[in-house]
């Protein structure tokens, strides 16, 4: 199911709903996937009581619980503000930013992490974003990031791709 608390210029819940389903159904994930488009403000309270950061992010993903996950495999919240920024920024669809984001969620939901796994989220990642025909993913802009921030150049915001609940 999907809940459009705040709309996205090019994408409809018809469209996502089936995007959804086509990334699950490529990332292995049984059970369905309940996605929740909403504000920043929103976003802020569900960091904050989730996961005691007191701020805005792009996505967050809440896995159901282990015995449920036949049936229904967990929750992703995207805020369409931090969703639409980006992809102004990155020069894509805020459509495709949010496609983006679910699917990163997703990889969550799936059980993935890419703060612990040594790289194996980020491959999967960029295999689907392939198969899924999606830009750049919210790993591989973290590692250019990084590594332009490393080189002592400015980037751009952060993604906040370490800041996900898995």
């Amino acid at each position: 199911m999907v809940i459009f608390q705040k709309r996205v210029a090019d994408l409809t819940e018809l469209a996502l709903d089936r995007f959804v389903a086509r990334a699950r159904r490529a990332a292995g994930l049984e059970g369905t996937v309940n996605v929740l488009l909403t504000s920043s403000a929103e976003m802020k309270s569900l960091n904050r009581r989730f996961r005691g950061k007191d701020k805005p992010t792009d996505v967050l993903s809440f896995p159901s619980e282990p015995d449920a996950q036949k049936k229904f495999a967990g929750e992703i919240a995207i805020s369409a503000e931090i969703a639409a920024q980006n992809a102004r920024g990155l020069g894509h669809s805020p459509g495709e930013e949010v496609k983006i984001l679910v699917l990163h969620g997703i990889l969550h939901l799936r059980g993935y992490d890419h703060e612990c796994d040594n790289g194996q989220m980020a491959k999967r990642e960029k295999q689907l974003r392939a198969r899924l025909h999606l830009p750049l993913g919210l790993i591989a802009r973290a590692l250019i990031e990084r590594t332009t921030t490393e080189r002592g150049t400015t980037g751009r915001a952060s993604t906040s791709a370490a800041r996900r609940k898995r």
